[in-house]
């Protein structure tokens, strides 16, 4: 065949390839892999979602075959392959994937372990109500423009007039020609209040923002690493955000079996493969890149993800967890790329770009609304003013209608005769005679008033942004009464990331440590509101098989030192222990502390400041103190310093901070106390890896059962006692009148739940390695003491049980006695229950009022 030589156009190679794959790139950006930054969403999800509004699938309805919406899509809208249309359908309803999934659907939809979907013949589907409440509502009041489909034979909306930033919320993913996206789902609730804030000042800041809207929240949890990725996505649109599943190690107890020490997985980063992460460490074992693991097994059920990895007996469970996170996808990283389209073109956003982007959608798409609502109403009260004329002149009416030939020459009379337009005197026309009555006539008068208010409010609305601002924001509040949840995601501190503190607030918290190795961190404020709420019941859940074993309080900006037994100093901020409710267990340490299993954590110190004239005592099982300076610890590394060195047998217990000038006093299981000086003379400095010397005298089968510091100004013009006063017959139970009425005191209380104030001038100073003097006298045979403190009015106790029951007592309220008194009731115990923990209050700073009192209801609910 011969083609004529007039339909031959000579056209340049190079200028001819350009053009073209410059228009089928653009067609790829545009119409297929890269959202739209108003409603956050891809032409093919926005189609299935106008198609299945159109079906008629809102929550309320049945649901339908996935096949005849797929089927819908393709024939009207979308001229592609229906595999592409239900995998995008499919997307939209796995709650593992989208934050707020946008569709409902019933039956086999996929799973986490990357099982496919069942064919869309047995599937069934049908809108969530987000869809309907927040991108499809208001779709037929004219709020955006539609366009042609493929074949011109329908139209289609070219956005969904989205109430809600939706591309933030569920995130998006595609890669174009020469440019690719990947935005990470976020909380409604934070999204909503950060888009209400940025309402309120439009000069907000992206760090402003920031505080607002933390970061990305995962619908299948997990935590986020360190701030510094989410910084740099939301303040230049690229960053690498680093997510972590998590993993607790745990116990396992098995029959006829010793027991075990495992690590379980609850959680997954977004987008991994549970069954490949399983075979990828089954793989590393076999490949012996991971040493310490003895089984892997599945036990998730609907009730949650468990994977459980068994460890061998002499494995370290930390190490294995740190050798799953650097060589598993149990922790990877989020390539952020805030890629979106505006005004049809692609552009990278930063977080504040996102939100202002919707909210200049969102002020268009109100206003279009309120014209076509001022349009309707004033069209409507034009025909209700056409009737009202009618009535006015009911009988000439009906008269001109009479004698008219026909319809056409009756209109055209009404039209002349009464001022009328066209569309009124059909109006008239069409009236049924019912409406000639008197109560249908008050009706007519009744709906043009109402109209004339809505008119005259929808063109003030159309007249001022304020009012545009606050229909936005009622409808925000609104969406998120109704579907925000809580966040999924946690952030937590990343080991190597400079913190900016002020960012974090500094209150005061509660730190408990159980036997088992379990630490939570919990607010005083709450824990006060909590009290008031509850009464003085169980403010720590703990199992049966527990107890509290350390108890602080400290602020969130202190570093806690934790000393262990062997006489290793471990360090972590105050704020890095997750902060829990009342019936929360807590974490595992060993997640936060590289400590070995036979190590144990003896004390616990805050500190706000390493000074050089602050000085740690350190007093060990076997009656060894030693004083070194705070100013060693201030460096310590990840796996721990060398506090104290100790001979064979031994095991350090007590840490305290003291000064030079301010003495120690040591209590003993069987009531014994001794006091002496911390100076230079009695307690010379000495290094790190040193011993100490011999701190008190125990009797047979006594034991040491505390240490506490006073200071300098409360021991001044205390005399020396002889070395072996321990006579209790020669001394009297009456106290002198300043000894009652001035502070501090020593307060003792036993096992037993007994106490009392003792005066200081009581306890004379001795020579260090003395017998010391009684400190109290027992109830019964069974009692000893538990905890001998330095106490001032002032102060208040937390006073722990071995059954997690925690109360709070003023110190004033426990009675003043001598040496040789047996205390008072200080707290009522069950029979199976003692006294674990006594600690200080230190005074709480000032707080709004009622600060905590929504948490503790919450606690009281559960």
């Amino acid at each position: 065949m011969t083609i004529p030589q007039d339909r031959i156009i000579p056209t340049d190679l190079s200028n001819e390839m350009s053009r073209s794959y410059l228009e089928y790139a653009m067609s790829v950006i545009v119409g297929r892999a890269l959202p739209d930054a108003r409603d956050g969403l891809k032409p093919v999800h926005r189609r299935i979602l106008y198609a299945m509004y159109e079906l008629g699938l809102t929550p309320d309805r049945p649901f339908r075959k996935c096949a005849r919406v797929v089927g819908e899509v393709l024939g009207k809208y979308h001229p592609h392959g229906d595999t592409a249309v239900y995998d995008a359908l499919v997307r939209m309803a796995q709650d593992f994937s989208m934050r707020s999934p946008l569709i409902e659907g019933h039956g086999n939809f996929g799973s986490v372990d990357n099982d496919p979907p069942a064919a869309m013949r047995y599937t069934e589907c049908r809108l969530q109500a987000l869809s309907t409440n927040a991108l499809l509502r208001d779709i037929e009041a004219d709020t955006v423009d539609f366009a042609d489909n493929f074949d011109g034979s329908q139209q289609e909306p070219i956005v969904l007039p989205a109430r809600v930033p939706q591309l933030l919320l569920n995130g998006s993913s595609g890669i174009a020609v020469g440019m690719a996206t990947n935005i990470p789902p976020h909380n409604l609730g934070e999204l909503i209040d950060g888009t209400i804030a940025l309402i309120h000042n439009p000069d907000l800041s992206e760090k402003e923002l920031i505080k607002i809207i933390p970061g990305p929240d995962f619908p299948t949890g997990g935590q986020i690493l360190g701030r510094s990725g989410i910084h740099d996505a939301y303040m230049t649109g690229r960053g690498s955000i680093t997510m972590r599943g998590v993993a607790q190690i745990e116990t396992i107890e098995q029959r006829g079996r010793p027991d075990r020490e495992a690590i379980i997985i609850t959680q997954l980063p977004y987008q991994t493969n549970k069954a490949a992460l399983i075979e990828r460490i089954a793989d590393l074992v076999n490949e012996k890149r991971i040493d310490g693991i003895s089984d892997i097994r599945d036990e998730s059920d609907r009730d949650g993800m468990r994977v459980v990895i068994e460890l061998k007996r002499d494995a370290y469970p930390r190490v294995v967890l740190n050798n799953i996170y650097k060589q598993t996808p149990v922790q990877g990283n989020f390539g952020a790329n805030m890629l979106a389209l505006v005004n049809g073109e692609p552009q990278l956003l930063t977080i504040k770009d996102f939100l202002q982007v919707f909210l200049d959608f969102r002020v268009e798409t109100i206003t279009r609304r309120t014209q076509y609502e001022l349009r309707k109403a004033e069209e409507r009260d034009h025909l209700l003013q056409g009737l009202l004329i009618a009535l006015d002149n009911l009988d000439a009416v009906i008269q001109l209608i009479r004698r008219a030939a026909d319809t056409s020459s009756a209109k055209d009379e009404l039209v002349q005769e009464f001022g009328l337009s066209p569309v009124q005197a059909d109006a008239i026309l069409q009236m049924q005679l019912r409406r000639l009555t008197a109560l249908e006539a008050e009706k007519i008068h009744a709906e043009h008033e109402e109209l004339q208010l809505k008119i005259a409010d929808l063109k003030d609305i159309l007249a001022r942004r304020e009012r545009i601002e606050a229909i936005i924001e009622d409808e925000l509040t609104q969406i998120k009464t109704i579907h925000a949840t809580p966040r999924r995601t946690e952030i937590v501190h990343d080991d190597g990331e400079i913190v900016d503190t002020d960012l974090i607030a500094n209150e005061q918290a509660i730190i408990l440590l159980t036997e088992q190795g379990y630490i939570k961190r919990m607010p005083v404020s709450t824990f006060e509101a909590q009290q008031r709420a509850t009464r003085g019941k169980a403010a720590a859940k703990i199992k049966d098989d527990d107890v509290v074993e350390h108890f602080l309080t400290c602020c969130d900006h202190d570093q806690v030192l934790f000393f262990s037994d062997r006489g290793v100093v471990y360090a972590v901020n105050a704020y890095q222990i997750p902060s829990s409710s009342r019936t929360a267990r807590g974490i595992p340490i060993v997640q936060m502390l590289p400590i070995p299993k036979d190590e144990k954590i003896t004390s616990i110190v805050a500190v706000s400041e390493f000074r050089e004239d602050v000085f740690l005592v350190m007093l060990t099982r076997n009656g060894y103190i030693k004083k070194t300076a705070l100013s060693a610890f201030s460096n310590i590394r990840t796996n721990g310093l060398i506090a104290i060195s100790l001979g064979d047998g031994d095991q350090l217990r007590w840490v305290r901070l003291t000064r030079e000038e301010d003495s120690i006093i040591l209590g003993t299981r069987k009531g014994m106390a001794i006091h002496f000086q911390a100076d230079n003379q009695q307690l010379r400095p000495l290094g790190r890896a040193t011993r100490g010397v011999k701190a008190m005298k125990l009797k047979k089968g006594d034991e040491l059962i505390s240490m506490d510091v006073l200071p300098a100004q409360v021991t001044a013009g205390i005399g020396d006692a002889a070395e072996d006063e321990d006579v209790l017959e020669n001394e009297t139970e009456e106290l002198t009148e300043e000894e009652t009425t001035e502070g501090p005191w020593i307060l003792a209380i036993t096992n037993g739940g007994y106490g009392k104030r003792v005066p200081i001038s009581q306890f004379r100073l001795q020579r260090r390695a003395g017998m010391g003097v009684r400190a109290i006298k027992f109830k019964s045979k069974t009692d000893c003491l538990a905890s001998l403190h330095v106490v001032n009015a002032e102060d208040e106790l937390m006073i722990v049980s071995n059954r997690g029951i925690i109360i709070r007592q003023a110190v004033d309220a426990i009675s003043m006695q001598s040496r040789a008194a047996t205390g008072v009731r200080v707290q009522r115990l069950d029979d199976d229950d003692a006294i674990a923990a006594v600690a200080l209050v230190p005074p709480a700073p000032e707080t709004d009022e009622g600060e905590g009192e929504e948490e503790a209801a919450e606690m009281v609910s559960e």
